[in-house]
């Protein structure tokens, strides 16, 4: 209850829209951007040292020109000083440049290359296609769909 009178007759904004996602006001500004599809921990902090903001402090307390600063990072990440090797996606096979998908663009790209390698029928496409594991894990006893595990007796009969 007493975080609650704190935040009443402030400028807190419970809910905060950064890069086209809802994020709770009262979460550190590091959690939150964690929340979004595609940002980790590690980068939400590279992300927040880049453009100045402190990363404990709460959402709800940023101003508009902060929140301004961030999403400018999130969307250019190597104008704001950030490595190369902490983008998701490093020398995309078709245009070879590396970037940061976050929300819907992560999951539209992450079906497209699986819709691409079930069409060339690589090995990954075949297990996707399938259902079945694709990282090389063993099968024999988990990842099963359905099903009762162990013996199964013969009906009737002793």
């Amino acid at each position: 209850m007493n975080k609650l009178k704190e935040f009443i007759g402030t400028d807190f904004k419970h809910l905060v829209r950064v890069a086209s996602t809802d994020l709770k006001g009262d979460t550190s500004v590091r959690n939150a951007l964690a929340k979004i599809q595609g940002i980790s921990h590690r980068l939400s902090s590279a992300i927040l040292r880049a453009t100045g903001v402190d990363e404990y402090k709460l959402l709800g307390y940023i101003g508009d020109e902060e929140i301004e600063k961030i999403e400018e990072a999130l969307f250019d990440p190597i104008a704001a000083g950030l490595p190369e090797w902490i983008l998701n996606r490093q020398k995309d096979p078709e245009t070879g440049d590396s970037s940061l998908l976050i929300g819907s663009e992560l999951l539209l790209q992450k079906k497209t290359d699986i819709d691409r390698m079930m069409r060339k029928r690589t090995w990954r496409g075949l297990r996707h296609s399938r259902g079945l594991k694709v990282r090389g894990q063993r099968t024999r006893a988990t990842g099963r769909r359905s099903g009762a595990l162990g013996v199964s007796r013969k009906k009737g009969g002793t």
